[in-house]
């Protein structure tokens, strides 16, 4: 098979495609045929040599991806070859074949299609996951999402609005802004021109934030507690902003907050099984009803990975950017 290799860390430059060897599923593994998989930053950043890939897994990038069952490992039940599936990954998506723990699978979604489902399930992991499993986002509550116009950001948009509670997000520039909107955004803050805390104060009566889903780390830990509400929440989930900053404990004490930091792909696989399985009851139904919808982008053949990084990293997109085989 082909994959996308890293030779040497480096630049997008550094990603080649290349004929690897096939994977072989073990022990509650499946192979699944790529259909398509897609772009985020921990690709970037092990591709810039920054972030490398638990023991044991695929050496090549991609968190997820969707294609079709292609041959099952020992002790495999529930799943056949030629089903359709998306994945959450440890590694190995950038890839014409991945072998998957069964854990980790999960069906192409009803009214999803075969390679808009790769753009799924890392997105809904981590927004259920911290949002949800985690922070306990409820009907009614406010939920301040940084950088709404990402993959993670339009995920959490809509799955926050369908249990019913209210959407800040920050965005660079109108445009990306609008985007939010459409997806059911209720409070838009261009952190370019605007201060997120003293907006999301005006729009919620003093009140604050509930929940914030943070990208950006160190930079705005200071900031999201005092945009917090009373017995709110911060999950961070990113450190786009740096990973050490200074946290003011009376203010967090004065709101009686909470802040959590979590990662995904390192998580022993038990625990991931867990979220994907809460993912696929409480997430899946709503691609179904139409109220959650997976956000394209724009797709990229998986040889020209390098391209699609490039866009990444301009941050020009709006969702997610996918590579398809």
């Amino acid at each position: 098979m082909h994959a996308i290799t890293i030779p040497e860390p480096g630049g997008p430059e550094a990603l080649v495609w290349a004929e690897v060897p096939d994977p072989v599923p073990g022990e509650g593994e499946v192979l699944v045929e790529v259909a398509a998989s897609a772009v985020n930053r921990a690709d970037v950043l092990q591709r810039q040599g920054f972030y490398d890939p638990p023991p044991g897994s695929s050496p090549y990038p991609g968190l997820e991806c969707s294609g079709r069952i292609a041959a099952l490992g020992p002790h495999v039940s529930g799943w056949s070859v030629g089903d359709e599936v998306c994945a959450l990954l440890s590694g190995g998506g950038y890839a014409e074949k991945v072998v998957v723990p069964a854990g980790q699978l999960l069906p192409v979604p009803e009214g999803v299609d075969p390679v808009s489902a790769a753009a799924l399930p890392e997105a809904a992991c981590t927004v259920w996951s911290n949002v949800f499993m985690v922070a306990h986002l409820r009907p009614g509550e406010t939920l301040l999402v940084h950088g709404g116009a990402s993959g993670i950001g339009t995920m959490a948009i809509q799955l926050a609005k369908a249990v019913g509670a209210k959407v800040a997000v920050t965005a660079g520039g109108p445009e990306k802004l609008e985007r939010c909107r459409e997806l059911g955004a209720d409070i838009l803050i261009d952190y370019r021109e605007q201060d997120f805390v003293q907006e999301i104060r005006n729009a919620t009566d003093g009140a604050g934030a509930d929940v914030v889903l943070d990208i950006i780390g160190a930079k705005y830990l200071g900031q999201n507690v005092k945009a917090l509400a009373v017995n709110g929440r911060i999950a961070v989930i990113g450190l786009q902003g740096g990973r050490k900053g200074e946290l003011d404990l009376g203010a967090l004490l004065a709101k009686r907050g909470a802040v959590t930091a979590t990662s995904l792909r390192g998580r022993p696989l038990p625990e991931k099984a867990a979220i994907v399985a809460a993912v696929r009851e409480h997430v899946w139904p709503q691609f179904a009803t139409g109220r959650v919808k997976p956000v394209v982008d724009r797709t990229v053949p998986m040889r020209d990975a390098a391209e699609a990084h490039r866009v990444l990293e301009s941050s020009v997109h709006v969702g997610k950017i996918l590579l398809t085989v």
